[in-house]
């Protein structure tokens, strides 16, 4: 018999996490280079897009904007005055999706591998997957964190994150038709730790106008106290929110992972960036990579790749 004859499908669950997902990019490329090619990938949040845009061929154009850019770039993406739906400005994240990740008319069912991306429905809280039209659309409403992003509508329905519900999609692996799945959870590591702030490049930009609005979205991409809060003072608003937020994805995943059980979980140790420090790519992505190091005879035991 031959080996490809008995050789798994491969379903690769990426997870959400906000900056923290960066790492996704580190671990689908160590994947590919030790030939453990994914033949499904799914995915919620920062994870859908993540995985969409490896499957449109963008991955190496994402990785060279986000290892680019600073903390200035990121606040671009934020209104000075949020409106009632979010802080994010949605033209310029669609013009981003549609430039870095997939072009507007690319659809999920013209991938060349099986997709979905994983979203909630506002109303009853049920999950949404995206398995076929466009794909930027599907990413839209995957990460469309309540507070941060607006709501996005399709089919009648406002949609929002799909990590209140499902914040590591493994059993939507095994629903498109894989037998092994290797799970990638960012939030393992994020309760109870307390961020290493290290010193980051740019620190000391030089404060225009704006400077108290980017202060206030600086304390909401941190989902840790910071070393000199006081433990009797109340943490800030974001603070609040994203730790609530990392609070209930790590519940969900733990729960669900425990009902069903990936063959692997890659579990990147990244406690210590916060939920919007998109600009620390570097050090996500290489720890993706670290992390498929590290587990790559399990991997391969499971996969069947020598």
């Amino acid at each position: 018999m031959s080996n490809s004859a008995v050789t798994p499908k491969i379903g690769l669950a990426l997870g959400s996490g906000a900056s923290r997902g960066w790492s996704h990019i580190g671990i689908i490329k160590a994947m590919l280079r030790e030939g453990m090619e994914p033949d499904i990938v799914c995915g919620t949040s920062v994870g859908a897009m993540i995985g969409a845009c490896y499957l449109a061929g963008n991955l190496e154009k994402l990785e060279k904007w986000v290892l680019d850019s600073s903390r200035t770039d990121v606040l671009k993406f934020f209104n000075v005055r949020p409106t009632q739906s979010g802080f994010v400005d949605s033209d310029r994240l669609r013009r981003f999706l549609h430039e870095y990740v997939a072009t507007e008319d690319l659809c999920i069912e013209n991938l060349p591998k099986r997709f979905a991306a994983i979203s909630t429905d506002l109303q009853n809280g049920r999950e949404i997957w995206f398995q076929e039209g466009g794909v930027a659309h599907a990413v839209r409403a995957s990460m469309a964190l309540p507070g941060l992003f607006p709501a996005v509508r399709h089919e009648h329905r406002w949609l929002v994150d799909g990590g209140l519900v499902n914040p590591v999609p493994v059993n939507v692996c095994r629903a498109l038709g894989a037998d092994v799945v290797i799970a990638v959870n960012l939030n393992s590591d994020v309760i109870g730790r307390r961020a290493q702030k290290k010193a980051e490049p740019g620190s000391g930009e030089k404060k225009g106008v704006l400077q108290k609005v980017k202060q206030t979205t600086i304390e909401y991409s941190s989902s840790f106290f910071s070393e000199n809060k006081k433990q009797e003072e109340a943490p800030g608003l974001f603070v609040a929110i994203t730790n609530s937020i990392n609070i209930v994805q790590d519940r969900i995943t733990r729960s669900r992972l425990a009902g069903d059980p990936a063959e692997v979980v890659i579990a990147p140790r990244l406690a210590h960036i916060g939920m919007l420090e998109f600009h620390r790519a570097g050090e996500a992505i290489e720890e993706g990579e670290n992390c498929i190091r590290n587990a790559i005879e399990e991997l391969r035991k499971v996969t069947g790749k020598t």
